[in-house]
């Protein structure tokens, strides 16, 4: 990351912005600007704008709120303002809540600004992204406001969405764009201010459809899991709002699980609320919560606990519960269930579902290979439906980040001037990382492969001979015997837990492994961790798949920040993350603190 500052004052204000720029993770130098208090403090409030707008529109917000003892930082996201990009395009909206989560990170390591002591505002489309970014990345900011959230913008054309979804599946690879049909007079009733609006060049008007289709789908992701999200939250919405619509915030907001959260809906005002003709009263609302947010406690009770009580418990609960026989869903994942095993082991990779589990270590490397195989032409037809159902891309997606963040933890301890000693506790055939050792050259890289299974141990020495690696050993191990984590020897600098947790429901097995791999690991080594933080297709597998043991493959999902409280609790400090397009499976970066 880097940074470019240059001084901007506003003629007649008290607040004074000054100009950046850093890089975000895949080059683009993002600008943002700063309004920086000149008595230094702890206290940082970061706003995020509408689509199609910039950070310039923040200026008269920042002066309107009035707060001296508060460092502000405003950014122009990727493809709008003066961030360089096609205008309104990304490759995905997975992208721009990743751009939050590299820009956070920027604000706190570069002007000491610690997230548990930050305050979030966004608008909008801004309003959806940050709220993704709370929900997926779990970060520990003080609070986060929502300002005429955009979870389902009013699009006036009859199965726009679906259209949108046709269209892109029949052009592919090519983008495509849709031209904002909002008029400055459908966002303000304050004339001066839609002037101000229309005649701004940096505002552009059009956005790509694949961001407004993710937009759409992460929205409702949103509201379905919004009792994931525990930071306290204030919601304001426009009680006229010729852009979005009222009911879905509604329904975020009564599912949210942050036990501080408030929301005010004002009568008669447009979609702008922080540029309406009464806006304030929206700004009055605001500075009052940022006040209050900081007058509180910091964090949250950590979710330790998670798995006897609570949102992702309660969910469990209904899973295990058998659904009434006559029930038109149960009848449904029965007629499934009865297809998959008929028809569907015509796929190779279904009958070895059936086989050895849909969560074994086979399958995973079955789907990792994605080589549709099957009986006939229709069985080879059936098992590429099977390897392209969404869990399975996200699987492979998965794989994809797990292998960056383990070359980041390499590329780390290497600086270190560290021999790097690589450990997975439960490794299976451990395809994955044989073909990244295979790729990492060098003779200060050695690696121990743990599983229960011997089976999955034999078939990785087979591939690790193929490969011909000879810094590889295979040892048969507990993931979960905290003793024997904690013996490993020689100490590993990387411990990989990959795939695991996900599968047991259990807090305490959990943390007798982390615990195992804290005592094992050094202060200053690295713990590479994946999570499961949402499934759309957790009811299905519960009631049609079975697991390695036979039995139905029912999972209790852990939030982000459940994850993260567990690993911060046996002695790690997160300290980067990917998250796959679809937000269903997450891979982190921990660093091992100082005892």
């Amino acid at each position: 990351m880097s940074e470019s500052p240059s001084l901007t004052a506003e003629t007649g204000s008290d607040f004074a912005a000054s100009e950046h720029t850093m890089k975000l993770s895949d080059g683009v130098e993002l600008f943002y600007r700063a309004w920086l208090p000149k008595t230094p403090t702890e206290r940082a409030l970061v706003i995020f704008h509408r689509g199609h707008e910039h950070s310039g529109r923040v200026q008269d917000i920042v002066e309107a709120l009035n707060l001296p003892d508060v460092a502000i930082f405003a950014w122009d996201a990727r493809g709008h303002g003066r961030t360089p990009g096609e205008r309104g395009y990304a490759s995905s909206f997975a992208a721009l809540v990743a751009d939050v989560d590299c820009f956070m990170r920027h604000i706190s390591q570069t002007y000491d600004k610690h997230l548990e002591n930050t305050v979030v505002l966004a608008q909008s489309v801004g309003a959806v992204t940050v709220a993704a970014w709370v929900h997926d990345y779990a970060p520990r900011v003080r609070a986060m406001i929502l300002v005429a959230p955009a979870l389902e913008i009013k699009l006036y054309v009859p199965l726009a969405i679906p259209g949108l979804r046709l269209l892109l599946k029949m052009r592919k690879n090519r983008k495509t764009f849709i031209k904002s049909y909002v008029k400055a007079g459908m966002l303000t009733h304050d004339r001066r201010q839609a002037r101000r609006y229309e005649e701004d060049s940096l505002i552009s008007r059009e956005i790509a459809a694949n961001v407004l289709v993710d937009l759409h789908d992460t929205a409702a992701r949103l509201i379905d899991d919004a009792g994931a999200i525990r930071v306290p939250t204030l919601l304001l919405a426009a009680g006229s709002d010729w852009v979005v619509k009222l009911g879905p915030q509604q329904r975020l907001f009564e599912r949210l699980g942050a036990p501080i959260k408030r929301m005010r809906v004002f009568p008669g005002m447009y979609h702008d609320l922080l540029h309406e003709k009464d806006r304030h009263l929206v700004l009055d609302e605001t500075r009052q919560f940022i006040r209050e947010a900081f007058d509180r406690d910091a964090a949250p009770p950590p979710l330790l606990d998670a798995d006897r009580y609570g949102h992702t418990r309660n969910e469990y609960d209904r899973l295990v519960e058998p659904l009434p026989w006559r029930s038109l869903r149960g009848l449904s994942y029965r007629v499934q269930r009865l297809g998959m095993q008929t028809f569907g082991r015509l796929s190779r990779g279904v009958r070895l579902g059936w086989r050895t589990g849909f969560d074994s270590g086979q399958t995973l490397d079955y789907v990792y290979e994605n080589q549709p195989q099957g009986a006939m032409l229709v069985g080879k037809w059936i098992d590429r439906a099977y390897l392209e159902s969404i869990g399975w891309r996200g699987i492979r997606e998965r794989r994809i980040n797990l292998e960056k963040l383990l070359r980041e933890a390499v590329r780390r301890v290497r600086e270190e001037g560290q021999p790097v000693r690589l450990v997975d506790i439960a490794a299976g055939p451990g395809r994955y990382i044989l073909e990244l050792l295979h790729s990492l050259a060098g003779d200060d890289l050695s690696a121990l492969l743990r599983d229960n299974v011997e089976a999955n141990l034999e078939a990785g020495r087979q591939l690790a001979t193929q490969l011909g690696l000879s810094n590889v050993t295979f040892q048969p191990g507990d993931a979960f015997d905290e003793a024997s984590l904690a013996a490993i020897q020689p100490s590993p600098n990387v411990a990989i837990v990959s795939g695991l947790y996900e599968l047991f429901a259990d807090n305490e097995l959990v943390r007798r492994s982390l615990h195992g791999l804290a005592r094992a690991v050094p202060p200053g080594g690295y713990l590479v961790y994946t999570g499961q933080p949402w499934h759309p297709q957790l009811e299905m597998i519960a009631r049609v798949l079975t697991n390695r043991d036979g039995r139905p493959w029912i999972m209790r999902r852990r939030t982000q920040g459940e994850m993260d409280d567990l690993v911060r609790d046996a002695g790690f400090e997160k300290m980067a993350q990917e998250t796959d397009p679809w937000g269903i499976f997450t891979v982190s970066l921990a660093r091992r603190a100082a005892d």
